[in-house]
């Protein structure tokens, strides 16, 4: 699967991949706000593997793509959709990217052509996730792609020393579609 926008492009991951990976997957302040420390080159190998894995699963309920830079064909992140088993037409994301590629909108580029993805092509009804209260660029990020803040949970995250917030954010394909139109 390859998705492109005007800077770049979405596609598979490969095991090759591992040293752009890491780069991004072992720096403590990109994992800061996620229930995962920073990952070992063994761990990011190993992920990777599963990426290949879940690639090649029918019916395919993880799309989770390495967002290159085309101009310097290099791996600066990813980008997931995960499809819930539980939910019909129900998806949640994640996106991670090397923070050196930071506050460019990378991230709302590749996650804009993941939504249209899953709303177009998968037939999503909704996409929604949640991201911890201090991490205010996930938050722009989410309310970049215009994204509704539909809840505010408080003291959900425990990260060993204090709880913390989370705000829920989600999209219907509705508000999608409307949003292509203005």
């Amino acid at each position: 699967m390859w998705l492109t926008t005007e800077r770049l492009l979405l596609r598979e991951f490969t095991a090759d991949d591992w040293p752009d990976v890491y780069a991004y997957r072992s720096d403590p302040e990109v994992v800061r706000y996620l229930p995962f420390g920073p990952a070992s080159v063994e761990e990011v190998q190993e992920h990777l593997a599963r990426c290949v894995a879940l690639a090649r699963s029918h019916p395919r309920h993880v799309y989770e793509l390495a967002v290159v830079v085309r101009a310097e064909e290099r791996v600066i992140g990813s980008c997931t959709l995960a499809l819930l088993d539980y939910e019909p037409r129900h998806a949640t994301f994640l996106y991670l990217l090397n923070r050196h590629y930071w506050g460019r909108g990378y991230a709302a580029e590749a996650m804009r052509a993941l939504f249209e993805y899953g709303f177009e092509a998968l037939g999503l009804h909704r996409i929604a996730d949640t991201c911890d209260a201090r991490n205010a660029a996930s938050v722009r990020v989410m309310e970049k792609l215009g994204m509704r803040r539909e809840a505010h949970y408080r003291e959900t995250i425990w990260d060993g020393a204090a709880w913390h917030d989370e705000y829920g954010y989600a999209m219907l394909a509705r508000e999608w579609r409307a949003l292509k139109t203005t």
